[in-house]
C-alpha cells in the first residue's frame, strides 16, 4: 500500500515537471516597439509567415480586473508564432512527436521599462535546430 501511494505521489509530479520549461531571454536595449517590429521583420526576411500574433500583454491588462490581480505583469508583451516547413519536416522526421513543438514562438515583452526577446528552451537533439532558427531571428532583431 505504502509502494502503491508513493508511485502515485511521484506519478503526480511528473506533469509539474514538465510543464516548467526555461526560456532562452536577451535583454534588448531598445523600445518595445523596436523590439517587436526588429523581430516581426526578421522572422519575415526568412521568408516565413506570422500564423498569429498574440498580444498576451493586453489580455492580461484588460482581464486582469476580472481575475482578481493587483498588479500589472508586464507594461507590454505579445508573442509572434510561425512555423518553418523546411525545419519542422526535419525535426518531425526524426521524431514525429516534435509535432508538440510547433508553431514556434517568439516573445517581447515590458516590464518596469525593460524590454527583453526570448523562446523556449526546446530540447536537446533535433530541436536545437528550432532553437538555433530562433536565436538566429533574436540575434537580427536586435542588431537592426
Amino acid at each position: 500500500m505504502l509502494r502503491s501511494l508513493i508511485l502515485a505521489l511521484g506519478l503526480m509530479t511528473i506533469p509539474l515537471a514538465v510543464a516548467a520549461q526555461e526560456a532562452v531571454v536577451f535583454d534588448y536595449a531598445g523600445s518595445f516597439e523596436d523590439a517587436s517590429f526588429g523581430v516581426e521583420n526578421a522572422i519575415i526576411n526568412r521568408g516565413l509567415v506570422i500564423d498569429y500574433t498574440s498580444h498576451v500583454g493586453d489580455m492580461l491588462n484588460r482581464t486582469g480586473a476580472d481575475v482578481g490581480a493587483t498588479e500589472q505583469l508586464f507594461d507590454n508583451a505579445q508573442i509572434f508564432l510561425f512555423c518553418s516547413a523546411a525545419v519542422s519536416r526535419r525535426v518531425m522526421e526524426a521524431d514525429p512527436m516534435n509535432i508538440v513543438h510547433c508553431p514556434y514562438g517568439i516573445f517581447i515583452a515590458e516590464r518596469d521599462g525593460a524590454v527583453m526577446i526570448g523562446h523556449r528552451d526546446y530540447p536537446d537533439g533535433p530541436m536545437q535546430e528550432v532553437e538555433a532558427l530562433l536565436d538566429a531571428i533574436i540575434l537580427e532583431a536586435m542588431a537592426d
